[in-house]
């Protein structure tokens, strides 16, 4: 997700996270599987996976992805989420976002 104009800083944190999402909207679930992100060295891919990806959407946002260090349930297509110690680090004008886990919403 790319975004302007939000105060820099070192490192993944919860306080970026809560400056790009609105807390008080729903994010839904886009994705239907988790995406597998491979360790690379001297640019390729090693089989080892460390970490895995999904994708969410809330009104008012592009589509974004956050990484999750272990394997997550995934509910079903489009659910309403809520994320355990989501945190976000801006690089080059992107945001990336991680988290610990997720529950769906009821």
């Amino acid at each position: 997700m790319k975004l302007n104009n939000y105060q820099r800083s070192s490192g993944y944190s919860p306080e970026l996270a809560n400056k790009v999402l609105d807390r008080s909207k729903p994010i839904q679930l886009l994705s239907t599987e988790l995406q597998p992100q491979q360790k690379f060295e001297d640019k390729k891919p090693t089989g080892e996976i460390i970490a895995y990806k999904a994708w969410f959407s809330q009104a008012g946002l592009p589509p974004f992805e956050v990484k999750f260090a272990d394997r997550v349930e995934l509910p079903d297509y489009l659910s309403v989420v809520k994320f355990e110690n989501l945190q976000a680090v801006e690089v080059s004008y992107n945001i990336y976002f991680k988290a610990d886990g997720l529950k769906e919403v009821k």
